[in-house]
């Protein structure tokens, strides 16, 4: 199965007219229509996106091919939009798809295997990688900067985590609840 990029969210129905809100991940938010048929992430639905307007700073109005009620548009919402690796340009030096970083094996400085990479987040300031540490089942999140993860090596599957946030427990001068 060839690999599939997380481009967008149908995020909800706009208008009467079966126009969706569609969060857009793309660099431009109405590049996500470029990209032709996109699908579900099971590769069983397919959605042929027309860009209408932007409504925010990552979130445009689209029109769906084959849905003309918001009755129809509703049934969309919280549908995550995917594109082919093979429909998207190669990355700048020094960026990352997420779905490269996802399964890297997270290493110290010194080389010492700590955990792996299950997720990367954005809240709003800038990327976080969700690493799972090593026989525990907890994870932590570490802000994806030069500071935190000076190194990252797609070809050997590995990253190197200089720094971690502290965690609550560390940082909180209240006792814990229970």
């Amino acid at each position: 199965m060839t690999e599939k990029v997380l481009l967008g969210r149908i995020v909800d129905a706009h208008g009467l007219k079966g126009e969706v809100k569609v969060a857009s991940y793309t660099a431009r938010p109405d590049d996500i229509a470029a990209y032709g048929s996109l699908s579900s992430q099971d590769g069983t639905k397919h959605y042929q996106l027309h860009a209408i307007r932007p409504l925010k700073a990552s979130t445009l109005i689209a029109r769906v091919k084959g849905v003309a009620t918001r009755d129809d548009a509703e049934k969309l919402r919280g549908i995550d939009l995917y594109a082919t690796r093979d429909k998207l340009p190669p990355p700048d030096e020094g960026e990352f798809y997420h779905s490269d970083l996802i399964g890297l094996k997270a290493t110290n400085p010194g080389g010492e295997h700590i955990g792996e990479v299950t997720a990367v987040h954005n809240f709003g300031a800038g990327d976080m990688i969700e690493v799972r540490l090593e026989g525990a089942s907890r994870t932590e999140l570490v802000p994806f900067d030069n500071a935190h993860i000076p190194h990252v090596d797609l070809a050997a599957r590995s990253l190197v985590i200089a720094a971690f946030l502290p965690s609550r427990d560390e940082t909180s001068n209240e006792p814990p609840s229970p």
